[in-house]
């Protein structure tokens, strides 16, 4: 189960013209939305990459806003880990759980997932807020994934796993945004 302390949350290369192609795009987005503003009012801290922004654009403007303070890291490599800042930014936050959610599913977020896992950190793939421009090549990376040791979750269920209690004013904020 995800623990709310040491829980981070990693957003992988939704960028440009790229995101706009990806398969079920409105459900991507609407679930990335949900999860970024649960991660924040959960105090859950957030990890954004972009894969060559100089090519393939800026984070996607609706997801951008709403992570005014979170500053991208730009990478050449597919995995997040071939990225020395990256590596730097997410060891100083000394978490052990990982939700990962971003595009697409059979490049960068699987080769990040790989990489994690082999760290032995305990990676919880969103996969609902995951996706490819294929609907084949999300599956095989999700497979891929689970098969190598990754949970598969959902905005939702790790909203609410995280939360663990039903009261107060957080699960009333959590419960409104997944409506």
């Amino acid at each position: 189960m995800l623990e709310l302390d040491d829980t981070v949350l990693l957003i992988i290369d939704v960028q440009g013209k790229l995101a706009t192609l990806m398969h079920e795009r409105e459900t991507l987005f609407k679930n990335l939305s949900r999860l970024i503003e649960g991660a924040q009012v959960l105090g859950v801290p957030i990890l954004l990459t972009e894969q060559y922004p100089k090519g393939l654009g800026e984070t996607a403007p609706e997801l951008k806003a709403l992570m005014p303070d979170v500053k991208p890291i730009e990478k050449l490599s597919f995995s997040c880990f071939g990225e020395e800042k990256f590596v730097e930014a997410f060891e100083s936050l000394g978490r052990e759980q990982v939700l990962v959610a971003g595009i697409e599913a059979h490049i960068c977020v699987y080769q990040t997932v790989a990489d994690l896992l082999e760290e032995g950190f305990d990676v919880h793939c969103v996969a609902d807020a995951i996706s490819s421009r294929a609907k084949e090549n999300r599956e095989i990376g999700l497979a891929r994934m689970k098969d190598e040791g990754a949970t598969i979750t959902s905005t939702e269920m790790c909203l609410f796993e995280l939360m663990r209690v039903a009261s107060g004013p957080t699960f009333k904020t959590i419960s409104a945004l997944v409506k």
